[in-house]
């Protein structure tokens, strides 16, 4: 309403300057008073009107005219009359009381119109909910049961999250069923899980099931720069869901507002920690939300308030795990719905081949591969373009323009080549699966490894083996450019080993000497999360010192180890570095032929191979990834998450 009336008050102001100004029109000659006594007594003038002080007239000639009487003038009124002057008198006009109250308010109306709109576009926009006043109103999207077109055969990779779940759907489409004996279905739902395992895409997927109103919210859109905007809003949604029940509200990353109290900076009751509490209170308090079942996802429910996570508000946590190879096959069976593929695209050995991989990482997978077509002016996504999908994806994308000196590329060589050797001889180790001497992302070499089969942990022959590996590099190096041509390429390879060798020693109990013990505590600080390790302050200088030796000794017993292999197979790592400076990339089937001292055989393309390709090293715990090796001067940003130390 106060829009409306801003709205036609400034169109009558506008009115009514038109009218004034078309009164204004055609007012003729405008004479001066000096003129127009002239002419009347000439005899020019034919008729007067006076509204004092403006004198409207009309010449003998019938041409209009204007003057005004700049002051009292006592013969005026005989001058007109001795000339035969019809005069007419008319009083002044005067202004209607309400043209003088729209004038004077006009300014203060053109400012509040002003401010309105301001405030209404602070609000996101024309359509915002409420105007200007609408700081508390809920930024949640409703989806009504027509819109939700996603469905459990939309989501694959993850049936047990989807069993844990279906008691909603059918809860919300029979509550009778579980309420005529007395139970009472879960108000609140937790998916847990690593980026890009599809939480959200489940919560849709029990909407579109479930056929009920769907809100959707951030987190982060509680939190304004006003204070309490945030608890108004969960009022305002939780409102808003009532009227829709039975509904689902979905929070999206609710670790943004859902953080543990009293551990920020300073402390106190800051606007994030009320709008948690009264996201506490709608969901189990005074009041009952039956038929409002809300469902959140985070990545960080370590960083949750415990009252967040009791019975009674998120009674149950869903984890939405990474996918098996069986459920990754699922998934780039889904993905791969959208795109025309070719016959010879084999979605099990893809899925063999990408251990590790998300939900969002296998529908990256496709993506890269139908652009990889497209580039071709392919009509069909063949096994050629999602190979070079997966290469891109796990070792980065080849940098073709990059020129290297024939010196640079031999050293590469060499290093690779020492990676693959001591990783291939060492028990426990996972399978070469290619060797790379081209630049890829910020690296000037790969050698990437891939496990046989699903792996959940890892032992402390495997944890050495890796750290032997990672030294084969830098070894290798030492062997053909002695001690002082050795390059600053390992610096990552050294850094992840003296990494493993701590966790070694500190943290999974597997030094002999220390025992089973846990000496590097992290400690948890809620407003920075985790501290980033290093050691506990309560260890003393004597078992730091210990710490040091049994680090330093693990380190150099697997150095020397791996010098031995590489000292042992100095014919291999020749042959190795010439393959790889002829052929820039080989496959595990080239290696084989190498260990066995046999000539590597040439590269076999997609359109030969009969199905038996080097990808198809079986897979499949997500660290696989992290076992990914790169030569970089610049020190390659790999992850740096070691097999069998969960993220």
């Amino acid at each position: 309403m106060a829009k409306n009336f801003v709205l036609w008050a400034v169109i009558a102001a506008v009115l009514m300057m038109v009218f004034n100004n078309a009164q204004t029109v055609n007012r003729g000659t405008e004479y001066t008073y000096s003129q127009f006594m002239t002419a009347v007594q000439s005899g020019q003038v034919k008729q007067v009107e006076i509204a004092h002080p403006n004198i409207k007239g009309v010449t003998v000639g019938d041409q209009p005219f204007t003057t005004v009487i700049p002051g009292h003038d006592a013969k005026l009124m005989d001058t007109l009359l001795n000339h035969r002057v019809d005069v007419i008198g008319k009083a002044p006009e005067k202004q209607s009381f309400f043209a003088q109250l729209l004038l004077a308010a006009l300014p203060i109306l053109i400012i509040i119109a002003v401010f309105m709109f301001f405030m209404r576009q602070m609000q996101g926009g024309a359509g915002g909910r409420g105007g200007p006043m609408a700081f508390g109103k809920s930024k949640a999207k409703l989806l009504s049961e027509d819109q939700i077109k996603t469905t459990f055969d939309d989501v694959a990779g993850c049936d047990e999250a989807k069993e844990d779940v279906k008691e909603l759907v059918e809860f919300l489409r029979d509550p009778s069923k579980y309420q005529r004996l007395g139970g009472k279905i879960p108000r609140g739902v937790l998916m847990v899980g690593q980026p890009g395992t599809g939480k959200t895409l489940l919560a849709k997927a029990i909407a579109g099931e479930a056929r009920v109103p769907f809100f959707s919210i951030s987190g982060s859109d509680f939190v304004e720069m006003f204070v309490g905007v945030g608890a108004s809003r969960v009022r305002d949604m939780f409102e808003q869901a009532k009227k829709q029940a039975p509904c689902i509200i979905f929070i999206d990353e609710i670790d943004a507002v859902g953080r543990s109290r009293g551990v920020g900076i300073g402390g106190g009751n800051d606007e994030r920690e009320q709008t948690l509490n009264q996201l506490l209170v709608e969901m189990d308090g005074f009041e009952v939300n039956d038929g409002v079942i809300v469902i959140a996802a985070t990545n960080r429910p370590d960083v949750l308030d415990p009252a967040l996570l009791r019975p009674g508000r998120f009674d149950r946590q869903v984890v939405v795990g990474l996918p098996d190879i069986r459920g990754r096959e699922q998934i780039l069976h889904v993905h791969m719905r959208k795109v025309p593929v070719a016959d010879d695209v084999n979605a099990s050995l893809l899925a063999r081949g990408t251990p590790g991989f998300s939900g969002a990482d296998l529908a990256n997978l496709v993506n890269e591969a139908s652009l990889f077509a497209a580039r071709g002016n392919r009509n069909l996504v063949t096994m050629e373009e999602f190979e070079k999908a997966k290469d891109k994806i796990l070792m980065g994308a080849e940098r073709k323009t990059m020129v290297m000196s024939e010196k640079e590329k031999t050293n590469t060589a060499y290093h690779e080549a020492g990676h693959a050797i001591v990783g291939r001889l060492v028990p426990e180790h996972d399978p070469v699966y290619k060797v790379s001497i081209i630049p890829r992302g910020r690296a000037l070499g790969v050698t990437m490894f891939l496990p046989e089969e699903d792996r959940y942990s890892i032992s402390k022959r495997g944890i050495e083996s890796s750290i032997c590996s990672l030294y084969g590099g830098r070894i290798a190096e030492e062997m053909t450019l002695g001690k002082d041509g050795v390059t600053t390429g390992a610096s990552n390879d050294i850094e992840r080993a003296t990494k493993f060798a701590r966790n070694y020693v500190t943290k999974w109990g597997l030094s002999e000497k220390l025992g089973a013990q846990m000496y590097s505590e992290e400690e948890q600080q809620g407003y920075l999360g985790s501290s980033g390790g290093g050691q506990a302050s309560h260890l003393s200088d004597e078992t730091a010192r210990i710490i040091d030796a049994e680090v330093k000794d693990l380190l150099d017993r697997c150095y020397q180890r791996a010098a031995d292999i590489l000292e042992e197979n100095r014919d291999k790592l020749e042959m190795m570095k010439d393959a790889l400076m002829e052929y820039e990339t080989i496959d595990s089937d080239q290696i084989d032929d190498i260990m066995a001292g046999r000539k590597p055989r040439e590269p076999k393309s997609w359109s030969d191979d009969s199905g038996n390709n080097p990808g198809s090293t079986i897979d499949v715990v997500e660290e696989s990834r992290d076992l990914t090796d790169a030569d970089d001067t610049d020190d390659v940003n790999s992850a740096d998450g070691a097999a069998g130390e969960r993220p």
